[in-house]
C-alpha cells in the first residue's frame, strides 16, 4: 500500500512524476519516445502521456544504460533490438524444469570422479537462465 504522497508501484506516472524520479528532463523523455519504438506511453485527451509500470521500467533500464553504463542512444537501440528479438524466439529449454536441464550434467560429474569443465557449468547457468526467464 502506498503511504501519503506516494503513488501504488502500479499506478500509472505522468511526465513529470517520471522525469523527477529518474532525474532528465521532460524534453528528455520525448526525445526517448522517438528514438525507442518500446517505449509507448499511453497518451490522453491534451497529449497528456502515463507512463505505465512496463513504460517506467524501460524508461528506467535507458537512463541506465545512457547515463551510468555510457552507451550511446544508437548502442540501446540495438541492445534492445536485439532483446526484442531473442525474447520472441521460444529457448529450446523453455517449459523444461531446472531438475530436468541440470540432470545431464549431473551424470556427466558421476562418469567423471566428481569433476565437471567450468564450461559447462558455465552453459548450464545460462540454460537454466533462459529456461527461468518470463
Amino acid at each position: 500500500m502506498a503511504t501519503a504522497g506516494e503513488k501504488d508501484p502500479g499506478a500509472l506516472l505522468t511526465i513529470g512524476e517520471l522525469s523527477l524520479e529518474l532525474g532528465v528532463a521532460q524534453h528528455i523523455l520525448r526525445y526517448w519516445e522517438t528514438r525507442f519504438p518500446q517505449l509507448r506511453p499511453m497518451q490522453r485527451a491534451g497529449n497528456r502521456r502515463y507512463y505505465r509500470p512496463a513504460d517506467v521500467a524501460l524508461a528506467r533500464k535507458i537512463n541506465r544504460l545512457l547515463n551510468q553504463e555510457g552507451y550511446t542512444v544508437r548502442g540501446v537501440q540495438k541492445l534492445l533490438r536485439d532483446r526484442s528479438a531473442e525474447a520472441a524466439q521460444p529457448s529450446p529449454d523453455a517449459g523444461q524444469s531446472p531438475a530436468a536441464i541440470a540432470a545431464p550434467v549431473a551424470a556427466e560429474t558421476s562418469d567423471h570422479g566428481g569433476t565437471i569443465d567450468v564450461f559447462r557449468l558455465i552453459a548450464l547457468r545460462d540454460r537454466l537462465l533462459g529456461a527461468l526467464e518470463p
